[in-house]
């Protein structure tokens, strides 16, 4: 922001020789719109069809298509048009996930005012704002909407509340005053007021600095655009491994259409369709809709149990890998509610239970309740008259302040400790000032006739009041308990009262000066939400770390980060400490601090960057417009659903409807369990694919009829395999799931026993396959029945395989009825098959005919086969690692 003051002082200084009413001629701002262009932000939307296109854009679809070519070439119209059926299906479940994700750039645009106060030609009137220039001259009261950046050059009692944008809780109180700092954090330039953010009090001018694309929003906006959607590390690792596949797949078909060439198997035409079916039957072709399957439907239970919604389905498998959480501090980790906590009069150190408006809680000293003396009701009855806030309890009983969380604690603790009103008449009230830093207000005593002034603010400025009163009152040492109270992360305010003659009417600075009595002082905190202390336990058990990323004081952030347990020791760097580091010096300490404090939003998007640069999977949870471009950048972002911004909620991946932390440890819980499931039906569907591609590549090297047509072996692959494969949906979490380390990044999908298994797996299945169908020719039947009890056998091996899939541990023990709707799944299937058999719709469609029911029955159940050879396996490698 540093071009910004530069800009500023320049036109400051330009307009010092006349009065500021002046503003720009019409000239003037008609030149400058044509050189900069109007103060809008644009948005680039990518059409529709372009992200249908991009659908086609993967190795499993190019060689899908390929096969499709071919049989059309060889007059094959049936297993075209089924070819042709799963290549569109698969494209528009693609388009529909990516699509559904909104446009948070449309957002901010609707942030930006419509109307702009300024002065022109020595007139003030109102103009679009999308017409503001650099120059112009704004004005600003109560209810407005900050039109552009602006220098502040007139404030009176101006007040702007920009969490939006800062994160601060407070509205920030400006002027026009010099800040002698080049490097001023965005929360601490009081002489600026940005785009987007609102008037809360007071009135003043502001020179426009910067407009659109230049202003802060404008540069978020840029930075959301700019930030490129990324593969999640599961998609990565499915998309290498159907690369893989289908590379490996094309290798041995090229190779044995070259031997069936140069040994003559077949005839050329019978031979390319062979070849082709062979493909067709290997390339795991269901492998993306399985997987969208698994994943839309873990949404869907998030959205309904887990309060949780996830805008693109890969996200949520993305909360199994996190490795980091980066999260905003305020109403996330903390309640944004300001509460009293201790009050320290003269004599002693009371604390005050109870937290959040909702005035409940005790008076306590020394741990024990305790009845509020005179100095004790004369402290609060000062807090709540100094005041200028209100609080208010809603239909529902949910307390609310309107005005400023510093204050709306007073009230909480008046209420808590003296119940009813002070009865008093309020007479005249000096506001809140930032060149003086306190409230007073002057008021009558109903019960005496005194004319009593109260007065709070901060701790050096009350001071200097009770110093004037007080000879013998020590600065330094409340100066110490002061800095006591703040290292333990609270923000403390000062109480004073002093007697006026009964003629005063007026409160003045002056009269404040003469002096006050000491009442004592207030220490208040934003406190940690309690359950979020037990969820960073359960997600420091996860191996998952948490950094808090705040525009609070590093004081303050890192006593907020020891109540929480973000670690043993708490490290915390700042926003202009953090913008003199070098890349390397950046990766660094985003690992080695859990707080960074005083943070502008560049600040937020390079602490994720810097994340994932030290290859760690990160999460990044904000509500402002601010972490907009953090929430794109991140490995995913989330948004909070109650008090996140519009912009927010766009950006982010995933949104807490219950803003609520404790979420994020079930939505990790749950994005393991779904990794899991997928890479279970992962490791389901390729040994039985491969197994497929088997029979063919045998049944063209032994110059055999071909078993199995390319309609049949896809009727397999999709319909069966999909059929099949929800049974993994409903699939428990296994036990110790939030004990285990993420899994490290890169690391394969598949381990080196998945592969031995997946193969023996294939070849215990094509053998019997093959077994079957010779048997059957030998015995007379027709290839048709032969080919359709193939199929059979085929899907009773992959029955009999889910059941030694679904968990580690023997398929026969208390696992088994762990998920009871595999059984309705498996009953589904079993009927699809019986249809597929019958039907003479079906029968026609993929070349099967009826067999006998003993048959159907019996080519099920050599399935048995697979699934005793596995647990034999199972029981193996328990053997070995117990000897280990």
């Amino acid at each position: 922001m540093e071009h910004y003051q530069e800009k500023a002082e320049k036109l400051k200084s330009k307009y010092r020789a006349q009065s500021f009413e002046n503003g720009l001629s019409s000239e003037e701002a008609k030149k400058r719109l044509v050189e900069d262009g109007p103060n809008k932000i644009e948005s680039k939307k990518t059409p529709k069809w372009k992200i249908f296109l991009r659908q086609f854009d993967n190795m499993i679809t190019y060689i899908l298509i390929a096969a499709m070519a071919m049989t059309l070439l060889v007059g094959d119209q049936t297993d075209t048009l089924v070819i042709g059926l799963v290549v569109v299906i698969n494209a528009f479940i693609g388009y529909f996930q990516e699509s559904n994700a909104a446009d948070a750039l449309a957002q901010i645009q609707q942030m930006l005012a419509a109307e702009a106060t300024v002065y022109r030609d020595n007139t003030r009137s109102d103009i679009p704002a999308s017409d503001l220039v650099k120059g112009d001259v704004v004005f600003l009261e109560a209810g407005d909407s900050v039109p552009a950046d602006l220098r502040i050059v007139q404030a009176a009692n101006l007040r702007i509340q920009e969490s939006s944008l800062t994160g601060e809780t407070d509205a920030v109180t400006k002027s026009e005053d010099d800040i002698a700092e080049t490097k001023v954090p965005l929360a601490d330039q009081s002489n600026m007021a940005f785009t987007s953010t609102s008037v809360t009090n007071g009135s003043g001018l502001g020179v426009v600095v910067a407009t659109a694309a230049e202003t802060e929003i404008g540069q978020i906006s840029t930075a959301v655009a700019e930030a490129k959607p990324k593969e999640t590390p599961m998609m990565k690792e499915i998309g290498n491994l159907g690369k893989g596949t289908s590379i490996g797949i094309l290798i041995v078909a090229v190779i044995l259409f070259i031997l069936g060439l140069f040994l003559q198997i077949y005839s050329l035409p019978v031979l390319a369709l062979a070849v082709v079916t062979m493909v067709v039957g290997s390339i795991p072709e269901g492998l993306p809709a399985t997987t969208s399957v698994v994943l839309a439907l873990g949404v869907s239970d998030m959205a309904k149990n887990k309060k949780t919604i996830v805008k693109t389905l890969p996200a949520v498998e993305t909360l199994g890998a996190v490795d980091v959480i980066a999260t905003d501090k305020t109403g996330t980790l903390t309640k944004n509610e300001m509460t009293m906590t201790d009050i320290i009069t003269k004599n002693e150190h009371y604390t005050l239970t109870g937290t959040g408006y909702a005035p409940t809680g005790d008076l306590q000293l020394a741990g024990k309740n305790t009845a509020p003396n005179v100095t004790i009701k004369q402290f609060f009855t000062a807090g709540f008259a100094a005041n200028d806030t209100e609080l208010d309890q809603d239909d529902d009983d949910v307390y609310q302040i309107n005005g400023e969380p510093t204050d709306g604690a007073f009230l909480t603790a008046y209420y808590k400790v003296m119940g009813t009103k002070p009865d008093y008449e309020s007479l005249d009230m000096l506001p809140f000032d930032s060149e003086y830093r306190y409230i007073a207000r002057l008021v009558r005593d109903q019960a005496t006739g005194e004319k009593l002034l109260y007065v709070k603010g901060s701790p050096d400025k009350i001071f200097e009041m009770v110093a004037n009163n007080e000879q013998d009152f020590d600065q330094k040492y409340w100066l110490q308990r002061v800095e006591e109270l703040a290292g333990s992360g609270k923000r403390v305010v000062a109480v004073g009262v002093t007697k006026v003659a009964g003629n005063v009417e007026e409160v003045t600075h002056e009269l404040l000066a003469q002096g006050v009595d000491f009442l004592g002082l207030a220490g208040i905190i934003d406190p940690p939400r309690p359950e979020v202390i037990a969820t960073l336990k359960q997600l420091n058990n996860a191996h998952v770390q948490v950094k808090m990323i705040t525009g609070d004081s590093p004081v303050t952030a890192s006593a907020i980060g020891q109540q929480l347990g973000l670690a043993e020791q708490i490290y915390a760097i700042t926003g202009p400490q953090w913008d003199e580091l070098d890349e390397k010096q950046r990766q660094q300490a985003a690992e080695k601090n859990q707080v960074f404090a005083r943070t502008t939003p560049q600040n937020k998007l390079e602490i994720v960057e810097a994340l994932e640069q030290t290859e760690k999977v990160t999460a990044m949870i904000g509500d402002g417009v601010n972490d907009a471009p953090a929430l794109k950048t991140a490995d995913i972002g989330v948004s909070m659903g109650v008090k996140g911004t519009d912009v927010a909620r766009d950006a982010a991946d995933m949104i807490l409807t219950d803003d609520n932390f404790t979420t994020m440890g079930t939505a990790i819980k749950e994005g393991r369990r779904i990794y899991d499931n997928i890479k279970k039906s992962i490791l389901f569907l390729l040994p039985t694919s491969f197994a497929e591609g088997l029979i063919v590549f045998f049944s063209i090297l032994f110059d055999m009829p071909l078993p199995l047509t390319p309609s049949q072996l896809l009727w397999i692959n999709m319909v069966s395999a999909v059929t099949i494969q929800f049974a993994f949906i409903f699939e428990p979490a296994e036990s110790g799931i939030m004990n285990r380390k993420p899994r490290a990044h890169g690391q394969s999908m598949v381990t080196k026993h998945d592969v031995i298994q997946m193969i023996y797996v294939s070849i215990i299945i094509a053998a019997t396959g093959l077994f079957g169908h010779a048997v059957l020719l030998d015995q007379g039947a027709s290839q048709a029945a032969a080919s359709t009890l193939m199929v059979n056998i085929i899907i009773g091996g992959k029955i009999f395989y889910l059941f030694n899939i679904r968990t580690a541990n023997f398929a026969l023990s208390k696992d088994i009825l762990a998920n009871k709707k595999a059984f309705l799944v498996i009953g589904i299937m079993l009927l699809l098959q019986i249809i597929l058999t019958y039907v003479p719709f079906m029968q026609e469609l993929f070349s099967t005919t009826g067999v006998s029911v003993a048959a159907f029955i019996l080519s099920l159940l050599s399935g048995v086969i697979v699934f005793i050879v596995v647990e034999l396996d199972k029981l193996v490698r328990k053997i070995i690692l117990k000897a280990e």
